[in-house]
């Protein structure tokens, strides 16, 4: 099998599809036949970068295995949250610790725990799906 020539016949086509030769996975459709898209999460890629070099950064450094498990672990947050409730979530976290009443408005609102809460069990979902032990 030319990979080179099977790469660019698959163009869009995840790694997976690729070492199964595409043929199976990618039909060929015509724009007008394409069945209607399935809700395509809203995380925009800029955010997705930064999550992924925060976690890399947080488990030791860049290599494959950790850009991998990163880049999984965001994909896994993303299937579980709407990247409203994600913003959200990590603006509560991240101002929660501000001092005084100021703080409060970011820790004490129901709403702000149940992000974080939600947050934080999205995120250890994600650990234990990406990351192998």
């Amino acid at each position: 099998m030319n990979l080179t020539k099977t790469f660019f016949s698959c163009a869009g086509i995840v790694l997976p599809a690729l070492l199964n030769g595409c043929a199976a996975t990618a039909p060929e459709t015509k724009p007008a036949e394409a069945a209607p898209a399935a809700r395509v999460n809203d995380f925009p890629t800029r955010d997705r970068v930064e999550y992924v070099l925060n976690c890399v950064a947080k488990h030791g450094g860049l290599t494959y295995i950790t850009q991998y498990a990163c880049g999984c672990k965001i994909d896994k947050i993303a299937e579980k949250m709407t990247f409203a409730e994600y913003e959200a979530a990590n603006t509560f976290t991240y101002l929660r610790s501000t001092p005084g009443d100021a703080g409060g408005l970011f820790r004490d609102p129901q709403q702000s725990k149940d992000l974080r809460k939600l947050l934080k069990e999205t995120e250890t979902y994600a650990e234990k799906q990406c990351f192998v032990k």
